[in-house]
């Protein structure tokens, strides 16, 4: 227990204040007692005590009145009744009035700390509800000031996870791995811990690891000097120079390649980056938050990603929940979305009608919360009345309410004769540009990563993600 708690007792009956005030005192807690009601006020005024032991029974003021008066005073303080035999309708009606727990007389000290114990926990509970709230505004506000979004959502999940982002932000340079599946929104959570810490008015910088040429890595990430090598025609800062102070994001980190992930754990253990053609070092201040949408550990495990690397960004892991798993936000996502897209197309205010929402709450949403953003943001374009209707959403036919459908059902359920267009298909396309990729490279992989401009790893990534063997 917290050495450091101060309770009131308030009984007229002095043998029961004695005894608790005993009890207490032995418990280390830090006692003020009380006979009278009007005395309790002046110790409630002067000391304002976390908890006040209050028996219902009282001279010149009932229980009742006291817990609204001390209410009044200050009202963080939670207090705890004592009853009386046949006074149970009191307390219930003190706890209607805010009144957190009670014992009842005759009384065992054990009841008492039990009570403690138990308004201790929830004044625990409630601090840490507060802090959430109080990072949730300030995140909300610096988010929506630096890149005009937020995040959304008052789920059980989300509260725990600004919870965890609030608490690594507060350290001065703790490495962040964030992981989650595509479209949670990994970076808005690693802006969000920048923004939330003492590196806010510093630069935050976004890298896709997976759109970097092995070629170009060094270069990249640790700068040149000039005539270091032919093309190098004048000094470049590399990322880590240009982040120095603030927050670098390393998006896809698991398509960096192994030989540049040996350079980059150096880099996080020295906080030193040396240009390539110079033979001095620099001291960068820079906390690396990574992200990936595959399993590192397991990578690891395999060889596929270094262990030393995985362990260096393992100490402090945000884990995104998935949309489906947290679908009590689907409501408040939609309307933020609405709003958001209504005032960019200068429409009026918009809502879901109740078919439209239950079909978007039966939705197991595989692209999370960028496809409900495009599905909203489409189903706005169409909407000519103030009201989305189901015919405005296009629903994923593989994942609608979970369950395979055929594109034929799709389409006769769209009632407005709008037939998707295939040809906009990312992950169709996706496919015969990596199959175009091959057949010109020769089924040679590093070849066709070079075609397509990214690492060999971001092709094995995707060709895994479609089943290729091959």
């Amino acid at each position: 227990m917290n050495k450091k708690l101060s309770i009131l007792v308030v009984d007229d009956e002095q043998r029961f204040v004695d005894e608790i005030e005993e009890f207490l005192k032995n418990k280390k807690f830090k006692v003020f007692c009380a006979s009278h009601p009007f005395k309790a006020l002046e110790l409630v005024k002067e000391h304002a005590p976390d908890i006040a032991i209050l028996d219902i029974r009282l001279p010149g003021m009932n229980g009742l009145d006291l817990l609204h008066e001390i209410k009044k005073l200050h009202p963080l303080v939670e207090v705890i009744m004592i009853s009386g035999h046949g006074d149970m309708n009191t307390v219930i009606e003190a706890m209607r009035k805010g009144a957190v727990d009670y014992f009842a007389k005759p009384f065992r000290l054990a009841d008492v700390y039990k009570a403690i114990v138990r308004t201790q926990r929830f004044i625990q509970l409630n601090s840490e509800l507060k802090a959430v709230k109080s990072s949730r505004d300030i995140l909300s506000k610096k988010l929506l000031e630096n890149i005009g979004v937020q995040l959304v959502g008052n789920s059980k999940a989300m509260t725990e996870m600004i919870g965890m982002m609030t608490k690594v932000a507060q350290t001065p340079n703790t490495s962040v791995l964030v992981l989650g599946e595509s479209g949670t929104g990994k970076e808005l959570v690693a802006h969000g811990i920048h923004y939330l810490s003492s590196r806010s008015n510093k630069m935050f910088y976004s890298v896709n690891c997976s759109a970097i040429p092995e070629s170009l890595f060094e270069s990249e990430f640790f700068g040149h000097k000039k005539g270091a090598f032919t093309g190098a025609e004048a000094d470049k800062e590399g990322w880590f120079e240009i982040a120095d102070g603030g927050t670098l994001f390393l998006d896809e980190i698991s398509d960096m390649p192994l030989i540049q992930q040996a350079k980059l754990l150096r880099v996080l253990e020295e906080r030193k980056v040396s240009k390539i053609g110079s033979r001095q070092s620099k001291h960068v201040d820079v906390r690396v938050i990574a992200a990936s949408n595959t399993d590192l550990e397991k990578l690891a495990n395999e060889n596929k990603f270094r262990p030393d690397l995985f362990h260096r960004l393992n100490i402090f892991v945000i884990n995104i929940p998935a949309l489906r798993t947290r679908k009590e936000d689907i409501p408040a996502l939609c309307d933020y979305y609405l709003k958001m897209y209504a005032r960019q197309f200068g429409k009026s205010s918009l809502k879901l009608d109740k078919e439209a929402m239950e079909k978007m709450m039966t939705y197991d949403f595989p692209g999370n919360i960028r496809e409900l953003r495009n599905i909203i943001e489409r189903a706005v374009i169409l909407c000519e009345g103030d009201e989305l209707l189901i015919r405005h959403l296009q629903l994923s036919h593989t994942y609608a309410a979970g369950q395979k459908r055929t594109m034929s059902s799709d389409i006769s359920e769209n009632t407005s004769g709008f037939v998707p267009d295939t040809s906009l298909d990312l992950e169709e396309n996706e496919r015969q540009l990596i199959r175009k990729a091959l057949e010109q490279a020769g089924n040679n992989k590093s070849k066709a990563a070079d075609l397509l401009n990214i690492t060999w790893q971001a092709l094995d990534r995707r060709m895994k993600k479609y089943n290729w063997n091959s």
